[in-house]
């Protein structure tokens, strides 16, 4: 009866515009299968950016490769603990003024936060479930920068890069999608796993920085392959696995939308590693695994933002032409403007998430999503507008902030190897260390030199190969 009565007064708060009565409504309850599913998708989220590692890690000279798997390996625990301590409460905490949150949720020191749903954000799962999804998105979108500078950026560069690159850019851009009270949230922007703030943001930021930092010493001269490329599929293997977490996480429960949204990636990434290959075996007369490792991740970066919002044929659609842009992009748009995006990130994230935001603003549907919009073919051609702003803000943030973060960065330490090192290697350079024993140097196995010159086991670091 007296929880009849509460219900009572609580539905004539809300028709009566009464402030002071939602304490009457009952308190959501913790669901522990949405909330298990929220965090075994933040594991999945999580093994992306080893996976990233290895995916970077074997397209670069082995020289480079433990800097490579390193930079990704270190951002996983740094950004982890930048995040909990006041990055979350930047990016999702109380509004201040629809630019950033507060820090009243720094430190994540109030117990009710993992002991309660939070409605805006998690209505079924505790807020700390949500943080920690969240906390491996911050991750990855930091990692997948380096692609575009590798095999140059010095170690204590990067570190103060990254660190001021996801305080000033990323947790910001969280909140203005994301966030409660954010600015592009209110104006109604789509994005339901991060093509904006996460592929848009890091792509562009990229290719601005490997912009400022100039090409890789001997680009255009010597050759600069991939080392060691079945690495470099797992890593797309492991990527593609965990972005399952990645998008159909982004449901924040076990529904029915997270189904379709895990439908829908293996759909859009499925049909762009079709399109990339072909477009590369039409153009360059050889179908490579490369190709088909990079059209798979380029069709999850285009169906990312559009994940919870559209059906299954504009998924493959989005796929389709989302493989096909990125092969462009990579084999054309890189060689005529001559930037040296050393692993592509601009080429794939940037165009990548740029085509993913718009095509959600053509493709969305309120039939898949009630909280979401229609977009053009269904009738709302301001959904396409919106987008456009969105993506236009992701880019001038990207542009201006990284090229602010680059010189700050540069005005404390020292930002790229000069040629010495990069020929060195950045391994042994940075970190004392070799991948691999067997290396080459002018033709000669490194194995073969030590014998004659040197014990076998000597404890002195020898030089890496060119």
């Amino acid at each position: 009866m007296r929880g009849l009565l509460f219900k009572g007064l609580a539905a004539a708060g809300v028709l009566l515009g009464i402030p002071g009565t939602a304490w009457a409504a009952e308190a959501p309850a913790i669901d522990t299968g949405d909330t298990a599913w929220v965090l075994i998708s933040a594991a999945l989220v999580m093994l992306m950016t080893p996976g990233l590692a290895f995916f970077y890690g074997g397209m670069v000279r082995s020289k480079n490769v433990l800097t490579t798997i390193m930079q990704s390996f270190f951002i996983v625990a740094m950004v982890s603990v930048q995040w909990f301590v006041f990055g979350f409460s930047l990016a999702f905490g109380p509004d201040e003024g629809g630019f950033i949150g507060s820090l009243s949720w720094a430190g994540l020191t109030d117990i009710s936060l993992f002991t309660a749903p939070f409605a805006d954000y998690s209505a079924t799962v505790p807020l700390f479930a949500f943080a920690a999804f969240q906390c491996m998105f911050a991750v990855i979108t930091a990692a997948l920068i380096t692609g575009a500078y590798a095999e140059r950026f010095k170690f204590p560069a990067f570190v103060l890069f990254t660190l001021l690159w996801t305080t000033f850019l990323y947790d910001p851009m969280a909140h203005w999608v994301w966030g409660v009270g954010g600015w592009l949230r209110d104006l109604g922007a789509l994005d339901f796993a991060g093509g904006t703030v996460i592929h848009i943001l890091s792509g562009v930021s990229g290719l601005v920085a490997c912009i400022m930092l100039g090409k890789r010493s001997g680009k255009g001269v010597v050759p600069m392959l991939p080392h060691h490329l079945p690495m470099t599929v797992l890593g797309a293997a492991l990527l593609w696995f965990g972005w399952f977490g990645f998008n159909a996480g982004s449901a924040l429960g076990a529904n029915g939308l997270a189904a379709s949204a895990f439908v829908v990636t293996q759909a859009a990434a499925a049909a762009a590693t079709l399109s990339w290959v072909a477009a590369e075996w039409l153009i360059n007369g050889h179908p490579t695994m490369l190709g088909a490792a990079s059209g798979c991740i380029a069709g999850l970066v285009a169906i990312t933002p559009a994940a919870g919002f559209v059906t299954v044929v504009p998924a493959v659609l989005i796929g389709l032409i989302g493989g096909a842009l990125c092969f462009m992009a990579v084999a054309f748009v890189k060689n005529k403007l001559g930037y040296d995006d050393a692993l592509d990130a601009f080429g794939v994230h940037g165009v990548g998430g740029t085509w993913g935001a718009l095509a959600t603003g053509l493709w969305a549907t309120k039939e898949v999503n009630a909280a979401g919009a229609d977009g053009l073919f269904y009738g709302n051609p301001h959904q396409l507008w919106v987008q456009a702003i969105t993506v236009a803000v992701a880019i001038v943030l990207a542009v201006v902030g990284t090229y602010i973060i680059i010189k700050i960065t540069g005005a404390v330490t020292t930002l790229r190897a000069d040629a010495a090192e990069e020929e060195s290697g950045l391994d042994i350079v940075e970190h004392g260390e070799r991948a691999y024993r067997q290396s080459i140097i002018n033709g000669t196995p490194l194995t073969n030199l030590a014998v004659q010159e040197a014990p076998a086991f000597s404890a002195k670091p020898a030089t890496a190969d060119k």
